[in-house]
């Protein structure tokens, strides 16, 4: 594992961590850790996503058929 160093870090973003950490029973380091994880893993999720809607938008347009926009439909539907 490697460590990281973070210098001048404000303290009220290092009290609000401590609270943080000690209302999830966990050390400081340990909360900081989980944070940075679920960072790093909504990241991933996003590019998954991403990855997900382009692999759709190419198999769709393979197809050749032709969509309409759907901001005519929404304005079409508002109407009625």
């Amino acid at each position: 594992m490697s460590d990281l160093l973070v210098r001048n870090v404000p303290e009220a973003v290092v009290d609000d961590l401590k609270r943080r950490a000690a209302g999830n029973r966990r050390s400081l380091q340990a909360e900081i850790l989980t944070i940075l994880e679920e960072a790093v893993e909504e990241g991933r999720r996003r590019e998954r996503f991403f990855e997900t809607a382009d692999e759709f938008r190419t198999k769709l347009a393979q197809t050749g058929r032709q969509f309409s926009d759907s901001i005519d439909l929404i304005r079409e539907d508002r109407q009625r």
